[in-house]
């Protein structure tokens, strides 16, 4: 194991060496025009650069999809120009956490989002989109089958980029996927044949393009991962650059215990580490977040690169498998759902239901039980009408508890039910947003009010988490500066994730670039009405292609598929890119 994990260090320190060889001489070339003709030029805005540093008035330069140059450029033509004067410009916004790779299929535009100024969403929080095996592409709980032409993760993101999508993607491997991919939904530990070979798949989706390795240890199949198959397969990733990041094991009663196993993984793969969406769920956990801050300060004072993500409510949203025991659902939701239609297995996951536990994320209690569950998510349109119902309303509509109208509502909509579960405190949640380590995501869809999206009642971060950032806790709280608020939002994400050229305003990165009215930003997505776009971001540019004009979305779908650090077509890529761009720049 051990040689293993030196080949393929040593296979990275190779790849940096001729990396930083391409960016001298092709890079170091380009950056330097000083054409007076741009292609895009962004005149007086109040620059953001993504540094954390105070802004600055000037104008920014974009020759096909690079920044070529920022200060006074007052002598300077754009053969388009935009007067940003009074307006914040900023790097495009990262979205740590994105669910929209189905969504983005049916709408390539994730209007949501660009409302809001991301540019980039990050997928594959626990399971990706590959590897699959061809058997796999229908099961139930994955992407229609008609959607999924691909087996491999490098596959379906190329798959997304060439159909057309409005802003950048990127990608972890799931941890689970690999082990759908090998074990199944079984609930056992994989043998070292089967873990043997996830770690292949595993180096392969790094050489794909695959930012790391994630987990989301509350949902099956993932909670069957022992701590020893997670670090084997972090360890698998970390020799090419890449991050481990998770959706800790317990949010709730076992929160601490569970940092503790991320630190462990951290340590003995040496890997970066994140944490997903981090909350202290359910008021008897809230007192917990100042222990875990300390906790994570001192691995981060040792050395160890922790961060985390987090959107901006006192709500979760996630489906009712987060309220039944793992053993009801083990094998997957066809298993889970014959189980639920025994009357002996149904009286014992009510009794489960209803006790708090230490042995699995218990989120119907954490929430405060059925009062305050509310349903929001159906397949079935016979049951549509009860969207947006607590699980005790439905419950009296049926005459039945609470327990048995969630079992029954899973056995009926052929889904595990998406619900809304209010778990977090305010104070706690201000507390994480001054944290300088902490990153925003929306854990959502990117949707859009006048798509099919709008029949389902959704939670509010998929159209305001950034947005509510900068309007509420920046403009009105003055909790952080917007500056800081920026950088959390793009360069710190981008550092995390070892992104080459992108997230910051700087000459020769990317032109991913938003201008925005600081004292007009806001979110209007509310729990009652979540379907209303943000306001306020007036244009954005995606790979130096405007997708924003004016608040209004263009049509352009210019987004591009985001690859790690171990992605093995990098040198090739770089090259080719590095001259045609050399090439077309004017003189």
């Amino acid at each position: 194991m051990n040689k293993l994990v030196q080949r393929y260090s040593g296979m990275s320190m190779l790849r940096w060496v001729m990396r930083g060889v391409l960016i001298f001489i092709f890079f170091g070339i380009e950056i330097g025009n000083t054409s007076d003709l741009h292609d895009v030029l962004i005149r007086g805005g109040t620059l953001y650069d993504g540094s954390a540093e105070e802004p600055f008035v000037g104008d920014i330069a974009v020759d096909g999809d690079l920044i070529t140059a920022i200060g006074n450029l007052s002598m300077q033509q754009g053969r388009i120009e935009i007067d940003a004067k009074g307006l914040a410009v900023a790097p495009g916004i990262i979205n740590m956490l994105s669910q929209a790779s189905q969504s983005m299929l049916e709408d390539p535009r994730a209007l949501s989002d660009v409302k809001q100024g991301v540019t980039l969403e990050i997928f594959g929080e626990g399971t990706s989109m590959g590897p699959i095996k061809a058997a796999q592409r229908s099961h139930p709980e994955k992407i229609r089958k008609e959607s999924m032409p691909w087996t491999t993760l490098g596959e379906a993101l190329e798959y997304l980029e060439q159909h057309g999508i409005g802003v950048n993607v990127a990608s972890f491997v799931g941890a689970a996927t690999l082990r759908i991919h090998e074990v199944g939904y079984e609930a056992r530990e994989a043998t070292r044949a089967e873990l043997t070979r996830m770690q292949r798949l595993a180096r392969e989706a790094m050489e794909q393009g695959a930012l790391g390795l994630s987990s989301a240890l509350i949902y099956t199949p993932g909670i069957y991962a022992t701590t020893d198959e997670l670090t084997a397969l972090a360890r698998a990733v970390s020799g090419y650059g890449g991050i481990y990041i998770s959706h800790l094991r317990s949010e709730g009663d076992g929160l601490l215990e569970a940092l503790d196993e991320l630190l462990q993984i951290a340590r003995e793969a040496d890997i970066p580490a994140e944490i997903y969406h981090l909350k202290a769920a359910g008021t008897q956990n809230w007192d917990k977040l100042d222990e875990l801050i300390l906790r994570v300060d001192a691995a981060r004072k040792e050395g160890l690169r922790i961060t985390a993500d987090m959107y901006p409510y006192t709500a979760a949203s996630t489906g009712l498998d987060a309220a039944m025991p793992p053993w009801v659902r083990a094998g997957g939701y066809t298993r889970w759902r014959a189980r639920l239609q025994r009357p002996n297995i149904r009286d014992r996951v009510r009794l489960e239901m209803q006790s708090p536990t230490f042995g699995w994320e218990n989120l119907y209690v954490e929430a405060g039980g059925a009062e305050k569950v509310i349903v929001v998510g159906f397949r079935n349109s016979r049951l549509k009408p009860l969207t947006g119902l607590t699980l005790a309303q439905v419950a009296a509509k049926r005459g039945t508890s609470p327990e048995e109208t969630a079992m029954d509502l899973v056995i009926e909509d052929g889904s595990r039910v998406k619900c809304i579960y209010p778990l977090m405190s305010e104070d706690n949640l201000r507390r994480k947003i001054r944290l300088p380590w902490m990153s925003f995501c929306s854990d959502a869809s990117a949707l859009a009010p006048d798509s099919a999206s709008r029949d389902a009642h959704v939670h509010p971060r998929a159209y305001g988490s950034f947005a509510r950032v900068l309007a509420y806790y920046v403009r009105e709280q003055k909790l952080l500066t917007l500056q800081d608020a920026i950088h959390r939002m793009s360069s710190l994400p981008a550092q995390n994730l070892n992104f080459r050229h992108r997230g910051a305003l700087k000459v020769g990165y990317h032109a991913d670039i938003i201008m925005f009215d600081p004292d007009r930003i806001q979110d209007h997505a509310t729990y009652e009405k979540p379907h209303q776009l943000a306001t306020g971001m007036v244009h954005v540019f995606v790979n130096g292609i405007q997708v924003l004009r004016n608040g209004e979305h263009t049509g352009k779908l210019p987004g591009r598929v985001v690859r790690g650090p171990g992605w093995a077509g990098w040198l090739e890529n770089q090259t080719n890119a590095a001259m045609s761009r050399k090439l077309a720049l004017p003189r």
